[in-house]
């Protein structure tokens, strides 16, 4: 499998790029949010990738973070999902956006995305309710279990979120505020500034 390509970015033909590793150049398709963030040609580029093997293709999809990877790899697992509509998804609503229709159960935001109709949206919906929380912290090397806080904060850099917005956003919310309650206000708010 090919989990990760470093090059030089030939071309950009949207949503397809073609980036030289060493002498081979791959085609990769990418969401327009990493489409838009790549530098110019004939600059370095790092991507995270996922190769897709088909009877007909061998497909490699591309992106900047690993939380866009790893949204794509959710989308993928839901049935009728394939890697075009989970492209398109990640083409037109960004990871926090994403996270924020699934907490408020928003059919409405998901159906704007060419390709989405109600019966799609709402099955995404379902499959992907708390797939975006953090699940937990390991606790490997005699380290205790970490706050609702830090679990808040940890969760929305997980979903793209900088430190300083993490930081903010949970110092906002009442102390009381359980983990998954805990995020879904501070995705609220975080969209909301």
């Amino acid at each position: 499998m090919i989990g990760r390509l470093s090059g030089t970015l030939l071309e950009k033909n949207p949503p397809q790029i073609l980036l030289d590793v060493q002498g081979v150049g791959y085609e990769v398709d990418v969401p327009m949010s990493t489409f838009y963030n790549l530098p110019a040609l004939n600059e370095k580029v790092v991507l995270h990738t996922q190769l897709i093997v088909r009877e007909d293709a061998h497909l490699l999809y591309g992106f900047l973070t690993r939380e866009e990877r790893v949204a794509f790899r959710q989308l993928l697992k839901i049935s009728g999902v394939g890697p075009k509509l989970a492209l398109s998804v990640l083409s037109g609503l960004s990871i926090g956006d994403l996270a924020l229709a699934v907490a408020n159960k928003d059919a409405s935001r998901l159906t704007k995305i060419p390709g989405v109709g109600k019966k799609t949206a709402e099955r995404l919906l379902l499959e992907l309710q708390g797939k975006f929380a953090v699940s937990g912290t390991s606790a490997s090397s005699g380290v205790m279990e970490a706050t609702a806080g830090n679990d808040i904060v940890n969760a929305l850099l997980a979903l793209g979120y900088n430190e300083k917005e993490a930081d903010w956003a949970a110092k906002q919310l009442p102390k009381e505020s359980g983990v998954s309650d805990g995020i879904r206000q501070a995705l609220k708010l975080l969209s909301k500034a």
